[in-house]
């Protein structure tokens, strides 16, 4: 049975003692660069690191870094939302248990097809399904709206990875989920600061702090080996909470030989009947800061930015780190197939930041150059957990990630982009083919993509 492994004080120990020094930034930045994941030591003297010019050399060593490892890719997604219904008493959070004000809601079979046609008819390929923690959102349930999505069908548009926002299960029902083909399991602590945690959740079953935190745990020994960490930046010292997310990290990869796939740090937002102390607020440098020294800390952890934030930030944190975003967001139950763009915080979490369309979101990437990505090919053919890795590290993973970006773009330029952003789409594809430099490898991703255009779909290297 795991056991908590948050030691605050350790923690705080670490940060206290941190003194940062040009030379020993410039130590660090360059191990992260050689694709090394930090120490809790070294990461601490980053957070420590003040001065506005050791703050540009980490966002320049994070720049160079996100680079490196993931190129000019970026990964694109879009929640749904199942259900609201919840038994926790979350002093953040507008689906509270105590807050009589939100409509509460779970969606019927029927009703979860409806949105997944809807997104799919966007182009929408990979989604995360949320839920709030409830009796009645067991892993039989869970198993069934997974199978319901990827059974779900609108002309040429289908879902191809479905991850999970939920509550901590136990090993059976892992087991469960697994069974049913689930991408990435993601559970937030929150806060990894014991008080603090014990403050902010009232009742409930999320106020055990060690059942939360060993959730991962469990679902690694239930064999999900593709796990998902993040905490809401606010609640405590956004300092400490970085030191938290790279404790579990390390946890995770002492224990099953594998960190998390990925780390989320959203940040308080406004939501339904929800008031909170802003004495923690993070405010935009403050994040840029916290995405940098998270991706100079874990060179392989996939970093999620959601369309909590606007536009603009989310344009300018990408450089630093961002791996993955959300796009042409829905966090309203049924706000797929509702054709209302206006937000009701009586029907959210939380009010969101960047409510774009998927097509406007794609061709602001296209602008700064990135390659929109919809790829799955890694998780369905077993390239998960320690096998992941074995690719990963060498950087082997870039010959596969940049070819496979390329093919389901170009799929998502035949069949649901916009004029515009297809002319741009077209020429940013071919520009990418030039710059290929082995002659083998363009030819074969030349045919395929040639294949996309005789309307063959799902082609990946």
């Amino acid at each position: 049975m795991s056991k908590d492994f948050i030691d605050d004080g350790k923690l705080e120990e670490i940060l206290a003692e941190a003194k940062p020094t040009e030379e020993k930034i410039e130590q660090i930045i360059n191990k992260s660069l050689n694709k090394e994941r930090l120490s809790l030591e070294e990461t601490a003297t980053l957070l420590q690191a003040d001065k506005p010019e050791w703050i540009e050399r980490i966002f320049k060593g994070a720049e160079e870094l996100k680079n490196k490892v993931y190129g000019d890719r970026i990964v694109l997604f879009a929640p749904l939302y199942v259900g609201n219904k919840c038994i926790n008493n979350c002093e953040y959070c507008g689906f509270k248990a105590s807050n009589t004000e939100i409509d509460r809601c779970t969606l019927t079979i029927k009703e979860l097809q409806e949105e997944v046609k809807a997104m799919e008819k966007k182009g929408q390929k990979r989604s995360i399904l949320v839920y709030g923690e409830s009796p009645d959102y067991d892993a039989d349930f869970i198993a069934k709206t997974v199978e319901a999505v990827y059974d779900t069908r609108e002309d040429k548009g289908e879902i191809r990875r479905v991850n999970i926002n939920a509550a901590p299960l136990d090993v059976e029902g892992y087991k469960k989920l697994k069974e049913v083909g689930i991408g990435t399991y993601q559970i937030f602590q929150e806060t990894y600061h014991h008080e603090t945690y014990q403050k902010v959740h009232h009742s409930g079953p999320k106020k055990d702090f060690e059942w939360r935190v060993t959730g991962l745990d469990r679902a690694m020994e239930a064999g999900i080996d593709d796990v998902g960490i993040g905490v809401l930046f606010g609640l405590y010292d956004w300092k400490y909470e970085v030191m938290g997310l790279l404790e579990h990290t390390i946890h995770l990869e002492e224990k099953y030989n594998v960190g998390p796939h990925t780390i989320s740090f959203p940040r308080l937002k406004e939501a339904s009947n929800v008031s909170i102390d802003d004495k923690h607020f993070v405010n935009d440098q403050e994040l840029k800061r916290i995405i940098a020294i998270l991706r100079l800390a874990v060179p392989y952890t996939g970093l999620i930015l959601t369309a909590r934030e606007d536009a603009k930030l989310r344009r300018e944190a990408i450089k630093l780190g961002v791996s993955q975003i959300d796009a042409g967001t829905k966090i309203e139950i049924n706000g797929y197939a509702d054709a209302d763009d206006e937000q009701d915080i009586n029907r959210e979490q939380f009010m969101i930041g960047d409510s774009r369309s998927l097509d406007d979101v794609i061709y602001e990437l296209l602008s700064d150059g990135y390659i929109p990505s919809f790829c799955t090919a890694c998780y369905r053919l077993g390239r998960t957990g320690e096998h992941f890795m074995e690719f990963a590290i060498p950087g082997f993973i870039k010959r596969y990630c940049g070819p496979n970006a390329l093919l389901t773009f170009k799929e998502y330029l035949e069949d649901y982009a916009s004029k515009k952003t297809k002319e741009v789409g077209e020429k940013l594809i071919q520009e990418k083919l030039a710059e290929i430099e082995d002659e083998k490898t363009k030819e074969k991703i030349e045919a395929k993509l040639g294949e996309i255009e005789d309307e063959k779909r799902d082609l990946y290297f």
